[in-house]
This record gives structure tokens, sequence and C-alpha cells, in this order.
């Protein structure tokens, strides 16, 4: 769209142009003077009030003159027709006053969103302990800042943790949930002395906020040394890169349930250690990375894709990685895709 703004910003002027000199060649009779409405029509796309009506009068006086030359000024046709660009300049000139205070309050909503997406997705530090850390966040909606996926990185007392989570559903109920889990974790992870506790605290701050079926899917983890431990939640397993080069995704056997359906399950949360030595690297992600699709409709092939995360930047790295997912997508992707890559020292 932005790349056509310069045309609509000109398309007035020209359009009145190019009527004018077809009337001076063609003469009268075929009339195509009322095509002069054209020009203040098309102002109220890009141009302000004044600008319509600068456009309408233009339009008015080359209607005047054209039709002096044309020999029909004062008949009861042309006056008609002075008439009738008035009214399209009139109206042009409203719409672009309700186009401009559209645009403010979108501009209102985005200042709004941004500053939520700040207090519920802060930015995470970029050094953690051990580890080097790089957030990626794309949002399915076009004018959309934030939505239903979560991250957040604290360094506790016990060891920095971690937490990746997809609230199922969309709108504002999931922003919502969102920020409820995302602020029960800033607060268990310094207390809690496991894992285990921080997803008690999280599934007790759901109870307050959840209703009907809706859940979060979530991953956590707690780096120590050169050890993490992970749990699963519902939530896709994270991909490790380990420094040797090989890549594949950490088997997290018997996942606990989302979090808001404990009562559906009695499967306790199991944290699994696994190695997370200098030179290693662990990706997180939501499913609207792993399920976004091309136009043939296959996945996104993410542990393919894992030798994009070898630049040395993490920052670049992971760009380079959601550069990639909107080039396999090829449009705008279906659902929100947030990536939290970690990097060891």
């Amino acid at each position: 769209m932005r790349r056509l703004e310069p045309l609509l910003w000109w398309l007035p002027f020209v359009v009145m142009a190019i009527v004018a000199v077809v009337d001076l060649l063609e003469g009268p009779t075929l009339g195509y003077l009322p095509l002069l409405a054209l020009g203040p029509a098309f102002a109220s796309l890009r141009r302000g009030v004044r600008g319509a009506l600068l456009v309408g009068l233009i339009s008015v006086v080359l209607c005047v003159v054209l039709a002096a030359y044309d020999g029909v000024l004062g008949h009861r046709q042309n006056n008609m027709l002075l008439i009738s660009l008035a009214g399209v300049t009139l109206a042009s000139a409203l719409a672009s006053a309700v186009r401009q205070q559209r645009e403010q309050e979108l501009a209102d909503v985005r200042t709004v969103a941004e500053v939520a997406q700040k207090v519920l997705l802060r930015p995470v530090p970029r050094w953690a302990g051990p580890i080097r850390v790089a957030v990626s966040y794309i949002s399915a909606a076009a004018e959309a800042r934030i939505g239903g996926d979560l991250y957040e990185v604290v360094t506790s007392p016990l060891g920095v943790r971690i937490l990746v989570g997809d609230v199922q559903g969309k709108g504002l109920e999931a922003v919502e949930t969102a920020a409820a889990v995302v602020g029960a974790f800033r607060e268990a992870a310094y207390d809690e002395p496991d894992l285990a506790g921080v997803i008690a605290r999280l599934q007790t701050s759901l109870d307050r906020v959840l209703s009907g079926e809706r859940f979060v899917t979530a991953v956590l983890a707690e780096l120590r040394d050169t050890r993490i431990s992970l749990v699963s939640c519902g939530h896709p397993p994270p991909l490790a890169i380990g420094a040797d080069g090989d890549v594949h995704f950490v088997d997290l056997a018997d996942p606990a349930p989302p979090l808001g359906m404990r009562d559906l399950s009695d499967v306790k949360p199991q944290a699994r250690d696994v190695s997370f030595a200098p030179g290693d690297q662990m990706l997180f992600y939501t499913d609207g990375v792993i399920e976004a699709r091309d136009r043939e409709g296959r996945f996104y092939p993410l542990q393919e894709r894992a030798f994009l995360l070898k630049e040395r930047g993490a920052e670049q790295a992971l760009e380079d990685l959601r550069a990639d997912l909107v080039r396999h997508v090829g449009g705008p992707v279906a659902d929100d895709a947030a990536m939290l890559l970690i990097r060891h020292r």
C-alpha cells in the first residue's frame, strides 16, 4: 500500500488533466466534462479535508473554463454539472475527515498495543547467566503487535528459568490469559525451589482467569551450569543444536497436560535433564512455527532449517530463520509464531 501512496496523492490531478486534454481535442460533442468529478472523488483516498476542497475547487474552475471554450457555459446541463461537482467535493471532504479520524484511532490503538507488549512481553535480557538470548515474534494479525504467544526469561537464585507458551484461542481473552501466565511466572520463578512448584503456581493463577475450555501449552526450562532441565505441558519440544553439529528435537517423554487442564489428567510434570555445554544452542518455539504451511500445504521444516542458526550473532541467526519462515509461507502467517533462542557461552 505504501508504494501506491505517491500515485494516490497525484491521481486526482492526473485524471482531471486527462479529461481536460481529451475535451479540448474532442470538443463538446461527446460530453467529457462530467468526468471531472473523478478528481475530487479520488482526492478522498489520500488527501485531507483541505486537499479535497482544493481539488474540488480546481475541478470547478476547469469545468467553467472548458465550458466557456466549448460554448456551453450557462446552459442548464452545465449548471447542473457545476452543482454536482460542488456536491462531490463536499462528500470527498467529509470522507477525508472520517478517514483521518479512523487513521488517528488506529494509530492510538497501535500505540496502546505497543505499550501492552512492553508490559506483557518485555524485552528479554541479552545475557542471562551463562547464556545468550534472542527472541522473535510474528503476529498473525497484520495490525497487531501482540497475541496469545508468550515468553519470559528470569534469572533466579536457583538458575536461569525460561518460559515459552501458547494460549489456546485468539483475541483479547488470549492476551489477558497470556498476561496472567507471564505475571505468575515472573513471581514464581524467584520463589519456587523447582519447576514443578512453578507450574503449580501457574495453574493456581490460571484457575482464576480461565473459563470454558481454554488452556495454555507451555515448556519451562531451568539452566544450571552445563545442564538444563525441561518440562513440557502439552507444548512442542525444543530444538537442540549441539556444538558438534547434531540437531534434534529434545525427547520429552510423558509431557504433562496443558496448563488449565490438570483436572483432565493425573500426569505430574516430570523434568528431563539434558546436557547444555558451551557452544550448544536450544530453540524454543510455538506451534505457529512448525505448523506454518506453504501454498502446497507443506509444514515448515524447522529441523532442516537449523543450519540458519549457526550465524555468529544470535539476533541475526534468529532473524534469518524468521525471514525463511515468512518466505516458506509466501504471505501472512496463519498463527502467531514466537521463537526464543539461547546459546551457551
